[in-house]
């Protein structure tokens, strides 16, 4: 029953949202297609296509960006807001910032710290989803959270995400206000997992869009276990038989609760962690919802402006630079030269103005 309520949400989900999505869209192990020489009885060779298993990478999952959940560049101009309030070990988030700019996504990122609510109202307003990733400490307030909530009853998504104890402060203090439900604990991890064989067992869900192109998976090194609640779907059960990840999917709007933030960093390379992030930020981009508003039907010229965010006066976020503007070195010897120029001319014409006077 349940894998037939699976695929009837995965048909009506590709009638209203395809434009963005792969041929493997809902299927952990899809199938390419190939030509195939075949004979007749008289011995007359002909081609016809047939469904092959694809070439798997080094963990056994297809390898190519064809069986990510949504095609490369579907989501061009689209902004993912990112709240990274721990970035110990080296965690800067350009590995997650690299796979999510293959899908079109660009990535504005507050870090080691919180901006403020009417900051974070006016971001979200030109963001398609947020991503929280807790530190040890509540930093956010009952005004972020509402901004927050705000944003999720709009039908835009949103990931939060903790790992082992104490690391799901603001994700608890989050998660409780949306979702209804916590995360605790500090569970050994550092496994692959592959696709559950039961209900409720070790590994990923099957066949739904979020585990596109995934056979397997790495859970992360250490990670916390999240309790379960009426609207939340289980997602990923770590070695353990922990539940390490989960999703809300109800009314139109999307959430991801995750307690493995380890893996957005730490043995990147390992199992489908790249497709995991692309088909998690493709799912929450809610196409089903909002259609071509966050779908690139066509490709956007080089030139095509993105989503951007005005910085406020006193400070610039904390990963971003201040920039400066160059002069070419040609430019700048002309510009030069016609100053000199300039400057004669202005000098004989006062001696010539002197001669005349006297």
């Amino acid at each position: 029953m349940r894998s037939v309520l699976v695929t009837l949400g995965l048909l009506v989900s590709l009638g209203t949202a395809h434009a963005q999505y792969t041929k493997a869209a809902g299927q952990n192990a899809p199938m390419a297609s190939a030509p195939r020489t075949v004979y007749d009885k008289d011995g007359r060779a002909r081609t016809e296509i047939v469904q092959v298993v694809p070439p798997a990478d080094a963990y056994g999952n297809a390898q190519g960006n064809g069986y990510d959940l949504a095609v490369d560049g579907a989501f061009k101009g689209q902004t993912v807001a990112v709240i990274q309030l721990y970035t110990g070990e080296g965690f800067d988030f350009s590995m997650p910032r690299a796979a999510l700019a293959e899908k079109g996504f660009s990535v504005f990122r507050w870090s080691n710290g919180v901006p403020t609510p009417a900051y974070l109202e006016k971001a979200l307003a030109k963001s398609s989803q947020l991503w929280l990733i807790s530190g040890s400490s509540q930093l956010l307030t009952d005004a972020h959270v509402k901004i927050i909530k705000e944003f999720f009853d709009s039908g835009h998504g949103v990931y939060i995400w903790g790992d082992n104890a104490p690391y799901y402060a603001d994700a608890n203090f989050v998660a409780q206000a949306l979702l209804g439900t916590v995360m605790t604990g500090d569970v050994p991890g550092d496994h692959v997992v592959g696709v559950e064989r039961a209900k409720g067992g070790v590994g990923l869900l099957p066949n739904h869009l979020l585990t596109t192109g995934l056979e397997h998976i790495y859970e992360g090194i250490t990670i916390a276990t999240i309790a379960p609640a009426p609207d939340l779907q289980p997602l990923i059960y770590g070695s353990a038989n922990n539940l390490v990840a989960a999703f809300y999917d109800r009314g139109g709007k999307r959430a991801i609760l995750d307690g493995g933030f380890t893996r957005l960093y730490l043995k990147w390379d390992s199992a489908g962690t790249a497709r995991y992030v692309k088909n998690s930020a493709a799912w929450l981009a809610n196409a089903e919802r909002f259609g071509d508003k966050v779908v690139a039907t066509k490709a956007p010229p080089a030139t095509a402006p993105v989503a951007t965010i005005a910085k406020p006066a006193r400070q610039l976020p904390t990963n971003e630079a201040a920039t400066s503007i160059d002069m070419p070195s040609t430019k700048l010897g002309l510009t030069l030269i016609a100053g000199i120029l300039g400057l004669g001319l202005v000098y004989f014409i006062a001696l010539w103005w002197r001669a005349r006077v006297r």
